[in-house]
């Protein structure tokens, strides 16, 4: 049961601190769509899509208004459409779904649809190999549809021979959108062990694993944390821990609200509460400033991977303990773009790219929302890829890596996405290449830690 002084409890976070409900995000399974003609496939998407979710946005708002806890984004994710177009693929007919998909999500008034996706972790079907080629132009042609790639897992190891095209495709996706700062690629992530049940976009879809229909909901509170901490300034790092928890406690209670409200009122399951804490271009709402509160001077000086393991534990630890479905991705997100406190790091040189990536092995995600120079090589890209992929397999962890390539931009300069997606100083790579790693394909095995059975 959720108790009314707990709503109470969190008003002072959500008017003050930022607190927010970053997104009501419904699973719809379209395993039963699947059809050899493309025209009577996509209208079983659409109709099951627009049929189920129909009411999301309205309940979503109903619930806003009624509790007064603002619920920013609300979204849809589907089965991976690699797998539901395979009966009919080419890369036209990918192209219908996408588009398809990208009308669906207008008509019910979400933000996002996620599930433009595949699973390549051991290998590609023909089908796989025809639908990654159509990815580029699926997100340039649409508003909405977002795209992930799960190109490894610690189980089968890294398909390298993925890794290699996911460079070659985010390059052509930035290049499509070059007039939009190559935005198409803010709407793709490439992942080493991805959930079956994030609520997030880029990398949302629904699992295989997954029921008819559910509902996930992923909670934000950097301010929150923020805020708290403030109030413990030179008590030791156990009293840190210990305040991160109880406070994320609190704001999962908050999401869990939410989370059990939609799913009645939407008739259809509850999933998972998603513990991330999302940061957003707004000052206060940030993960870097929590890492500065605990003690470094800027975030990306030493001892910020040490402050980010801290955080990442503690949300866990009092999330868990506030709701007994936790899944998703879950502790702390370092998107650059969509951070203030990241943004300043990164101008001030104090946070590079690899910073980032020794970060990533203590967080929930990845190198996330990173901008990059617009000439940057596909094997640069793909060599990034392989770096975080193997972070997630060695450490039996979910990685994921979201570059933006912009197109005619150079070290220093800042793109600009608006929105949520905030703007982002293109950074510093390494200007040695890896293209003779790349070229030679194949798979990575599966480490010693995937012997489990």
């Amino acid at each position: 049961m959720i108790k009314p002084f707990e709503i109470f409890e969190t008003l002072k976070m959500i008017e003050e601190e930022n607190l927010d409900i970053r997104t009501i995000t419904m699973g719809i399974s379209l395993r039963d769509c699947c059809d050899p003609d493309i025209e009577k496939l996509c209208i079983k998407v659409y109709d099951k899509i627009t049929n189920y979710a129909k009411n999301l946005a309205k309940v979503g708002n109903a619930i806003e208004n009624e509790y007064g806890i603002p619920i920013i984004n609300k979204r849809v994710s589907v089965t991976p459409i690699a797998l539901i177009g395979e009966c009919c693929a080419s890369e036209e007919n990918y192209i219908k779904l996408a588009r398809i998909l990208d009308k669906a999500a207008s008509d019910i008034g979400i933000d996002f649809i996620g599930g433009y996706s595949a699973l390549v972790h051991k290998g590609f079907t023909k089908g796989d190999y025809i639908f990654l080629k159509s990815i580029p132009r699926a997100l340039s042609e649409t508003n909405k549809v977002c795209s992930s790639v799960n190109i490894a897992t610690t189980s089968s190891g890294i398909n390298m021979d993925a890794v290699r095209e996911m460079g070659i495709l985010i390059k052509q996706a930035a290049y499509l959108t070059k007039d939009t700062n190559s935005i198409a690629c803010a709407k793709l992530v490439v992942f080493a062990n991805a959930p079956e049940d994030n609520p997030f976009m880029a990398g949302s879809f629904h699992g295989i694993g997954e029921p008819e229909s559910v509902v996930n909901v992923g909670v934000s509170g950097p301010g929150v944390i923020k805020n708290a901490l403030e109030k413990v300034k030179g008590e030791d790092l156990s009293v840190v821990a210990e305040t991160i928890k109880r406070t994320a406690f609190k704001i999962t209670r908050a999401g869990q609200l939410v989370a059990l409200e939609a799913s009645k009122r939407l008739g259809t399951s509850f999933g998972i509460i998603d513990l991330s804490l999302a940061p957003t271009p707004a000052i206060g709402d940030s993960v870097a400033y929590i890492l500065e509160e605990i003690g470094v001077e800027k975030c990306g000086a030493h001892g910020t991977t040490a402050a980010l393991a801290i955080l990442n534990d503690a949300v866990k630890k009092g999330g868990v303990m506030a709701s007994s479905h936790v899944g998703g991705l879950s502790g702390a997100f370092i998107p650059v773009s969509e951070d203030a406190g990241m943004i300043e790091a990164v101008k001030a040189g104090s946070l590079s790219i690899e910073k980032l990536e020794a970060m990533t092995c203590v967080c929930s995600v990845g190198l996330d929302m990173i901008v990059i120079p617009g000439n940057t090589e596909p094997e640069t890209i793909s060599a990034i890829i392989a770096d975080e992929a193997a972070i997630g397999v060695i450490n039996n962890k979910t990685t994921a890596v979201r570059l933006i390539p912009a197109y005619g931009k150079e070290i220093g300069d800042v793109v600009n996405f608006g929105g949520l997606l905030g703007s982002g100083p293109v950074m510093k790579l390494n200007n040695f290449n890896s293209r003779e790693f790349i070229q030679r394909g194949g798979r990575i095995p599966a480490p010693l830690a995937s012997l489990r059975n």
